[in-house]
């Protein structure tokens, strides 16, 4: 069945406004276990915030960074740069047969402790990313991500961003011809 671009859109409205409604009490990453290679620790998010807003880094992180010889404004900086993505056009292609190998591709690299579930989890933490802005960044993905632990590997974290990057950007070319060809 082919839907309209208002019915689809107005579909689309409809889940985000649940997943966004379920505020405070929705599940969301609270503890990283970040590795770097064989060194492994398990990180409040709140320090990956700390070093987003700072560009330094405190407590476990800063122990971590260290032991894995990686600079703070080096980490700042890939958790922070946004990918631009227009939201329907991202929701759209993350349900295609080649958005799922990309999510697959990336959770290789971030994905919830327990193994499960990785793809879904991705994909609602990209999309929940995007929503208030139409742009993604790590930590907005760490932040939304529907797990209370996440399993990321720092030492990817750079390729994570290039991947996100290179999945994302061509989508906003896509989202010109979607909205003039598709939406009335």
């Amino acid at each position: 069945m082919k839907l309209t671009g208002k019915a689809w859109v107005a579909g689309l409205a409809g889940v985000l406004a649940s997943l966004l409604g379920q505020g405070t009490a929705a599940i969301a990453a609270e503890k990283i276990v970040l590795t770097y290679g064989p060194i492994s620790m398990r990180v409040p998010i709140t320090e990956l915030e700390g070093l987003a807003e700072t560009g330094e880094a405190s407590g476990q992180l800063e122990q971590l960074l260290k032991l894995a010889n990686q600079e703070p404004t080096s980490v700042q900086t890939t958790l922070t740069d946004p990918v631009p993505v227009n939201l329907t056009v991202l929701d759209l292609a993350l349900n295609s047969l080649p958005g799922e190998w990309a999510l697959d591709q990336v959770g290789e690299i971030i994905h919830p402790a327990s193994g499960a579930g990785s793809r879904q989890a991705l994909r609602s933490a990209l999309i929940a990313a995007a929503a208030d802005d139409n742009e993604i960044t790590l930590l907005e993905v760490m932040q939304a991500y529907p797990t209370p632990e996440l399993m990321v590997r720092g030492d990817r974290l750079l390729e994570t961003y290039n991947r996100l990057y290179d999945i994302l950007e061509p989508l906003e070319a896509l989202a010109d011809i979607f909205e003039t060809d598709i939406l009335p």
